[in-house]
């Protein structure tokens, strides 16, 4: 945790208390906050600040604001994924979120297995979001959106998203062209599940607007692929 978010209704007074149990926990227990600290704190969807602890109690640790920091920018991308396993879906949802990727869609593909969407993981997605703006310092949650159809998703929705500022692009293993490199401009970045698009869904995409590009002749888990794309895509950022 590298910034405390709070609800905006936890600084409408003029000192600001913390009262989460896992936030408290976690300042008492790794941080060993005290008075007099000074502590980063983030309004979700709004400033960041550096406080001063002015009291530590049980049940709160109270605090008053003494500037407002940056907020770490977003990255101009919208990150599709094919829906991953449920033990994947927490790391991955936290690892975009961190890596400050401005909107997320969760997407539906032949290799998705349909128990996937079952999964209760999915109801505690705000959870996973919040421990991602915390590890990045970051206080703006991303846009996320869920299409449990491929073929309408990819026909009706997916060319909206493209534009000739903001190309799509497709990461498959098969692809001829390599990935682009420290590019200057917004994208969409399509990213399949773990055992790839079948040929179907790459020619839908690809009639639909996308570019399909290499990463090289490895097989990448998902997990491994977002973040070797954001990087190679925006290491000029």
């Amino acid at each position: 945790m590298n910034i405390v978010l709070l609800d905006p209704r936890q600084t409408e007074s003029e000192l600001w208390s913390i009262t989460s149990k896992r936030q408290l926990e976690h300042l008492k227990q790794h941080v060993n906050v005290q008075v007099g600290d000074c502590l980063k704190v983030g309004i979700r969807e709004g400033q960041r600040y550096l406080t001063e602890i002015v009291e530590v109690t049980e049940q709160a640790v109270k605090l008053k604001p003494i500037q407002i920091e940056a907020v770490p920018a977003k990255l101009p991308v919208t990150l599709i994924l094919a829906m991953p396993r449920p033990k994947v879906l927490r790391r991955l949802m936290m690892d975009s979120v961190t890596l400050g990727v401005e909107k997320i869609i969760l997407l539906h593909s032949y290799r998705v297995d349909k128990s996937y969407w079952q999964t209760p993981f999915l109801q505690q997605l705000d959870q996973y979001v919040t421990l991602g703006l915390e590890q990045a310092g970051d206080t703006v949650a991303p846009q996320i959106e869920i299409y449990k159809r491929f073929r309408p998703f990819v026909e009706d929705v997916l060319p909206s998203l493209i534009t000739a500022d903001c190309p799509a692009y497709v990461a498959h293993p098969y692809a001829e062209r390599k990935m682009p490199f420290a590019i200057e401009h917004a994208c969409t970045i399509v990213i399949g599940p773990e055992g790839g698009f079948i040929p179907y869904e790459i020619d839908l995409l690809t009639e639909n607007g996308c570019q399909a590009f290499s990463l090289g002749n490895r097989i990448l888990r998902t997990e491994t692929v977002i973040s070797y794309v954001l990087g190679r895509l925006f290491s000029a950022s």
